[in-house]
């Protein structure tokens, strides 16, 4: 079961979407040449966004490995990466079972009307794994880990139809599409959260600041391009020891800032990709549930928060907290991780934060501040029990991806900084039985509310579509 799996999430999401998305085409009635169409514009995409992520992570993370040894950062969690964490999570006992597990889970949600997500995005199905295998190591349970990975599929699934009519609205070209990726559904009640504190000082909530109204009030200086030029400047000259250095890099210190700003502009074309692949399906998914389910809350289609990445305030914000995160790391007392390799995925903590904020700039970046801080307690909290883990998967693998260097823990942003996997952990690991019975509660709660939610809904549309027809005859 394991070797069958650990193959399919092999051929990676650029092979298997175009299937996946041919297949869910043609059975929701769309030509074959339309739904193999979109579905390798979906490959092509994450292919794209692949291409644009390595460019990010090969001009970054040198340059952040020179200030890291120029200032002496070292601190003892050593940043693996996300692909790191997805290898080890995929590669145990919880991984290998992880999908049908999550997907049976799912059908019986579905039919119990407790949510209306069908999660086909099979990748990000590793953090589900991940805080499963760091539960299990950590308690030497496998029983406690498929617990954990369970709870964290629910509470996500619940969250992405939550956030789903919000989203939708916020996002253009993403109806009937929600989100049920666990990073982005555990910063959702910060969001929620500190956007209504920050409406209740006076002068903040008329401080409406979003990527387009930086671009008017500042021009240039507020374009995400010139953004990412600048930072990539000031980063090249920060691996510089002197003035007479600087001059001499200078060809380097330009080489990063352009790059910097390639990938700002890059990610917005990259993300087009994927809305036209998902137009066809998301349109023809909503003409048959019309057609064949008269009066019912439609299904979304969970996906990827690759789609919306490329949204200006994210890759603002995102760009701007690069250079914060570096600089907080090092001087908030007890944390002892200092994320490199994780930067790059500073991006997919506000697809379902700007929903929330609207787009505001200012919100979004102090939101995005509070939950690094928090990220990076919670990382160094988790490193250990991630440490035995990755140490696991490396004796049976040998995958140098999961090596951790001696003398050092093993740590990732995502997901080990996620409120969501810190609480689960806690709970399952820390406080047992009683740990265990707060967070079925919880979960079941939420899946009682969602329900309530969802028949409501249906209720409520049978009513209106009953009414058109009246006024029609």
């Amino acid at each position: 079961m394991e070797e069958v799996f650990k193959y399919i999430i092999g051929l990676g999401a650029a092979v298997m979407m175009p299937v996946i998305f041919t297949i869910l085409g043609v059975s929701i009635g769309i030509k074959a040449g339309e739904a193999v169409k979109s579905g390798l514009k979906v490959g092509v995409g994450f292919i794209g966004l692949s291409i644009v992520t390595a460019l990010l992570t090969s001009a970054l993370g040198p340059a952040l490995n020179t200030i890291v040894q120029i200032y002496d950062l070292q601190l003892k969690v050593f940043d693996m990466g996300w692909p790191a964490a997805a290898s080890v999570a995929y590669n145990t006992a919880v991984g290998a079972f992880i999908i049908p597990v999550c997907l049976g889970i799912n059908i019986l949600m579905l039919v119990t009307k407790t949510t209306r997500t069908v999660n086909i995005d099979l990748w990000n199905y590793w953090h589900f794994a991940f805080i499963g295998a760091v539960v299990y190591f950590a308690s030497d349970s496998l029983a406690w880990g498929f617990f954990a990975a369970i709870i964290c599929y629910v509470v996500t699934l619940v969250i992405a139809d939550m956030t789903a009519l919000k989203f939708q609205r916020f996002y253009k070209d993403m109806d009937g599409i929600s989100i049920p990726q666990p990073f982005c559904a555990g910063f959702v009640p910060f969001a929620w959260g500190i956007n209504k504190a920050l409406d209740k000082i006076p002068g903040i909530e008329k401080l409406d600041i979003d990527a387009e109204g930086m671009k008017k009030k500042f021009g240039l200086l507020g374009e995400p391009l010139f953004l990412g030029v600048i930072v990539g400047l000031a980063v090249g000259c920060l691996t510089c020891n002197s003035l007479a250095e600087i001059v001499d890099k200078i060809p380097y210190i330009l080489g990063l800032g352009i790059k910097m700003g390639a990938v700002m502009e890059l990610i917005p074309r990259v993300t087009v990709l994927f809305i036209e692949g998902l137009k066809p399906i998301s349109d023809a998914t909503r003409a048959l549930i019309a057609r064949k389910f008269k009066g019912a809350d439609g299904l979304n289609i969970g996906m990827s928060p690759a789609l919306v990445i490329g949204h200006p305030t994210t890759l603002v914000v995102s760009l701007l907290l690069i250079p914060v995160t570096l600089f907080i790391a090092v001087l908030l007392p007890g944390n002892q991780f200092l994320p490199l390799a994780s930067l790059a995925g500073m991006f997919y903590i506000f697809p379902l934060v700007l929903p929330f904020t609207k787009g505001n700039v200012f919100k979004t970046f102090i939101i995005g501040l509070v939950v690094i801080v928090m990220g990076l307690y919670m990382v160094t909290n988790l490193a250990p029990s991630f440490t035995l883990a990755a140490q696991d998967v490396y004796a049976a693998t040998g995958d140098a991806a999961v090596a951790i260097p001696a003398g050092f823990e093993g740590g990732s942003l995502d997901f080990a900084s996620s409120p969501m996997a810190w609480l689960i952990y806690q709970c399952s690991l820390n406080l047992k039985w009683i740990g265990a019975g707060l967070l079925i509660v919880i979960s079941m709660a939420m899946m009682w509310i969602n329900r309530v939610l969802i028949i409501r809904n249906q209720k409520a549309m049978t009513a209106s579509n009953s009414d058109n027809l009246q006024k029609t005859e």
